[in-house]
């Protein structure tokens, strides 16, 4: 066979091969339901679709529970819309993993990860840390260091946090708060007692509290240290009994449309170049590669609250209901 001839042969594997690589490319329509802000969800969207200029991503925004209640509803139509979630804890996914409603993607490239921050099946991803501490406005008269200091005289009727019923990071920070041996539901009450308001989500907390409406209150890291550093006065403080932790999985619903399209923006998200975009919106990153975000601590210098995902999935009705009678719907 003359080199002419290995040539062309060569020639036209290269082309089979590129063809091949452009069939693999996904295609197509993407729905995803996240509770990320807007502003961020969008920005998600668009570097996936400008890394798979085939695929067209819709994508719905709400909290958490609001959300699931619309997936949900869905469900019982049997008609689900989204072929990915992208929400705030892994209790919810765990629910979801036990009702068969997610699909595997064992292939994903976990091997960077910490041990216990991706589902061992495959089910679901986390993409970032966001734990949830003290926000208060500089103004007030006090600069809380621990949980406690919100119980002082001067927080009264001047604090407020997510509710649950909104909220998955709330519900995680309900739940690590209230299995704290010097906290405990104690700490709710008496909160609860003093005035504390417990309504809608992060967003509104972070208004509440840089508007000067409330003094103190609960909230996600990234908002606090994110608009502090755009000037808002607002100021996020690590308490020294530690801080609760959402890690915001993506999952594929096990009735996705386009599976294909959603493994490849669950690839995107746990890639080193979608683990970078979190921390260029001021997330903390869940690859240990990826550098956090200005204005956050080191993550070694970070304590999480303990947490056991399964005994809140177990107890979660339980743990709302007892919520609401102390704080109201």
């Amino acid at each position: 066979m003359t080199i002419p001839t290995l040539a062309r042969l060569g020639a036209a594997a290269l082309l089979a091969l590129l063809a091949q690589g452009a069939l693999a490319q996904p295609t197509g329509k993407l729905v995803l339901y996240t509770s990320q802000p807007n502003e961020d969800a969008q920005r998600t969207v668009d570097a996936f679709m400008a890394a798979h200029p085939g695929v067209e991503v819709e994508w719905v925004r709400d909290g958490t529970t609001k959300i699931m209640a619309k997936l949900r509803a869905e469900i019982a139509a049997g008609a689900p819309q989204p072929d990915l979630l992208l929400i705030a804890d892994t209790v919810t996914m765990e629910g979801l993993e036990a009702e068969g409603l997610l699909l595997s993607h064992p292939e994903a490239d976990v091997s960077a990860y910490e041990a216990g921050l991706m589902d061992p099946e495959g089910h679901y991803f986390s993409t970032k840390l966001i734990t949830t501490g003290i926000a208060y406005n500089p103004a007030a008269p006090l600069k809380p260091t621990s949980y406690k200091d919100l119980l002082a005289p001067e927080a009264t009727a001047a604090m407020t946090m997510p509710s649950p019923m909104t909220s998955g990071a709330a519900t995680i920070h309900m739940v690590s708060i209230a299995g704290h041996p010097d906290l405990g539901w104690d700490y709710y009450a008496k909160l609860a007692k003093q005035g504390a308001l417990a309504q809608g989500g992060n967003g509104g907390v972070l208004k509440s509290i840089a508007g000067g409406e409330k003094l103190y209150g609960f909230l996600v890291d990234f908002l606090a240290i994110r608009e502090k550093a755009k000037g808002a006065p607002i100021e996020f403080v690590f308490p020294e009994e530690g801080v609760s932790a959402v890690t915001e999985p993506v999952a594929i619903l096990s009735t996705a449309k386009n599976p294909d399209a959603a493994k490849a923006f669950v690839d995107f998200l746990i890639s080193p170049e979608g683990q970078t975009l979190a921390a260029e919106m001021g997330y903390l990153p869940a690859h240990p590669d990826v550098a956090p975000p200005a204005g956050f601590p080191d993550r070694a210098q970070i304590r999480l609250l303990p947490f056991d995902p399964a005994k809140a999935l177990a107890e979660d009705e339980a743990n709302k209901l007892r919520f609401t009678e102390m704080f109201g719907g």
